[in-house]
């Protein structure tokens, strides 16, 4: 094994090698600047049989470690060829492991560590309790948790606080609050910690509880602190709580910091309140890509695509994330030729697109049916050779079924691995609308079998492929699996789905018991399921239903509009202090590859005139056609 180690690190060396002493070895390495040349000096290193020199071997392996020249596969050749690593060694190894995201790796490695009788240290303990948190490791956390208290480093504040993050990224906050509480001293990296503790298992209210109680305990906060706690503000849309970190910021030493203003920027963006976002972005002494990237996604988030546009053209470094966000922007307010026009630039610019710009593309193909475009991006996918992940094979088969081709969907759905329940859904849903309920249904069985989990959405898609089919017996027993197989509680959607499908069948008195069970009291609420229901039972001519639906719907619009006012009053208290700006509606029709738009009155369209005279004519042809078939 040694040997066949020498012979392969010779293979980088074009010289003989010759004997180097101690100095000469780590002068030599000092100096060296890529791979290729440590690897010729490791292969002098070991003819000059400096191989078992501690402080040589070292300065190797910081090489090899190293994010920006090193190779860690040659690294993990290394530290086998040693007979005794150091525990720096071992601490470097794991330390790498983690940061590379090969959590597994560290583990083994500190395994290896603990079987050769060496004992870990207060730097090599955060480095596997962070590598165990990563894989959910719980028996083996556990472990590691009671060696640490036999070794008396339970109480170190770094050890004490990767503990806390261990428990926390498992899910047991609640143990992480134990081993919070139980500190002597808690200085402002164990109150971190716990904060982001808790916003990792989604108890964001908890979080800004723990940070309040921070303030009042006197230790002083860092950045790192008003950071994470904006984070926990834009989680629940806390815009108040938002604007108290902003006004401490303001009061402290914090204010011109890159991180805690892009922080802000980004809690004011997606809370929608762009006046104070622009604010902060303007007052910032100085900026980052990011800094350009949040606030383009605001105003693009918000509707607001001229805002948007100007600051991304003005915007001084340009990065991916930065032409996605705005991309994503036109294709949200359904400006898909512009979309296309900036994705044709930015590949113009070499800038090469990941998965999320393709998908973004492929979601606005999907909602326009717009299928030549959509084959376009799907060969450009396949030239630039993107990986079709179950991310971008999801965004195929959604547009592929919306623009009408369920056999290409289906191929693709086919090829996918991986495959979650996103992916499952969409395929679902493709098959239920063009029609094809059977083969919907045989895929949810298929999704059964393969022990894939559905949510509720899934189940829309399987009640819309019933509904579609006339398949009542089907719909019923979806609705009643939801419940009492999957334990998920149907929503409105879902009872509007069978109350339909029981309605286009004719059961019009099953569907009226199913809406009068109903959990839903308001009017607002219940009106559409009597409206729907009304709708059905004029298609199968029952008289007497109707007039007492008519009645009953009446009675519900008078309750409801009395509400209006009471429901005006708490509208306008929200968006208080957001930015409210309406999307006009848009249609849009794919001819020859071109997509062409359709502004709700729009009065300056190029083709007016000669759109109202084609549509002039289609009116004056359906008139006499209809007048004919009365004669």
């Amino acid at each position: 094994m040694f040997s066949k180690f020498i012979r392969h690190l010779c293979s980088f060396s074009s010289y003989k090698p010759t004997r180097l002493t101690k100095k000469e070895c780590i002068s030599i390495l000092q100096r060296c600047k890529s791979m290729r040349e440590l690897k010729q000096i490791h292969c002098q290193i070991l003819m000059s049989s400096m191989q078992h020199n501690k402080d040589i071997m070292d300065g190797i392996l910081v090489f090899c470690t190293s994010p920006q020249t090193g190779d860690l596969c040659h690294a993990e050749r290394v530290i086998e060829s040693l007979t005794d690593p150091s525990l720096f060694v071992y601490n470097l190894m794991i330390k790498s492991f983690t940061k590379d995201r090969q959590p597994e790796k560290a583990i083994l490695l500190f395994q290896k560590m603990r079987k050769a009788c060496l004992s870990p240290d207060n730097f090599t303990f955060p480095l596997v309790l962070k590598a165990l948190g990563e894989v959910k490791a719980m028996v083996e956390g556990r472990k590691v948790h009671a060696f640490i208290v036999k070794t008396g480093l339970e109480f170190d504040s770094y050890v004490r606080s990767s503990l806390i993050d261990m428990y926390a990224e498992m899910g047991a906050i609640e143990a992480s609050q134990e081993l919070f509480d139980e500190m002597p001293e808690r200085n402002v990296i164990a109150w971190n910690v716990l904060i982001a503790s808790y916003i990792k298992c989604c108890r964001f209210e908890d979080a800004i509880s723990t940070f309040l109680k921070m303030e009042k305990s006197g230790v002083k906060l860092n950045e790192a602190t008003l950071v994470t706690i904006l984070s926990a503000c834009v989680s629940l849309g806390d815009l108040e709580m938002g604007k108290k970190v902003h006004g401490y910021i303001e009061n402290k030493e914090f204010k011109d910091g890159i991180p805690v203003n892009n922080a802000m920027l980004d809690m004011y963006s997606k809370c929608g309140c762009m006046n104070m976002a622009r604010r902060v972005f303007d007052e910032m002494p100085s900026k980052d890509v990011i800094s350009w990237t949040s606030i383009v996604s605001g105003y693009a988030n918000s509707g607001m695509l001229n805002e948007a546009r100007e600051l991304f053209d003005r915007s001084p470094a340009r990065d991916l994330v930065l032409w996605t966000v705005m991309i994503n922007g036109y294709i949200q307010c359904n400006k898909f030729n512009k979309a296309l026009v900036l994705f044709r630039e930015m590949k113009s610019r070499r800038i090469k697109p990941d998965k999320f710009t393709v998908v973004a593309l492929l979601s606005a193909c999907a909602n326009l049916g717009a299928l030549e475009q959509g084959k376009w991006i799907h060969g450009f996918i396949k030239e630039n050779k993107i990986r079709i992940d179950v991310i971008v094979g999801t965004a195929l088969i959604d547009m592929y079924s919306k623009c009408g081709c369920v056999q290409e969907a289906l191929e693709i759905f086919r090829r996918v691995e991986g495959k979650d329940t996103a992916t499952w859904t969409s395929v679902i849903f493709g098959l239920a609308m063009n029609g094809e309920s059977s083969e919907a249904l045989k895929i949810f069985s298929e999704m059964h079998k393969k022990e894939a989990k559905p949510d509720d959405i899934t189940f829309v898609g399987v009640l819309t492929a019933c509904c579609h089919g006339g398949l009542v017996d089907e719909g019923l027993q979806c609705l009643h699996s939801m419940k009492e197989e999957y334990h998920i509680e149907p929503k409105p959607k879902h009872y509007g789905c069978l109350a339909d499908l029981l309605g286009r069948a004719g059961l019009l008195e099953q569907a009226e018991k199913l809406i009068q069970e109903l959990p839903y009291k308001n009017a607002k609420d219940i009106l559409p399921f009597w409206s729907s229901l009304l709708g059905a039972c004029r298609i199968h001519g029952n008289d007497q239903m109707v007039k007492k639906l008519e009645r009953r719907i009446a009675k519900l619009e008078s309750v409801s509009k009395a509400n209006q006012w009471e429901d005006m009053t708490e509208m306008r208290r929200n968006i208080k202090d957001i930015s409210f700006k309406t999307t006009q509606r848009c249609s849009s029709i794919e001819v020859n590859g071109i997509i062409c738009e359709f502004l709700a009155g729009d009065a300056l369209h190029p083709e007016k005139t000669n759109v109202l005279s084609v549509l002039s004519s289609l009116r004056k042809a359906c008139d006499l056609d209809h007048t004919n078939a009365l004669m």
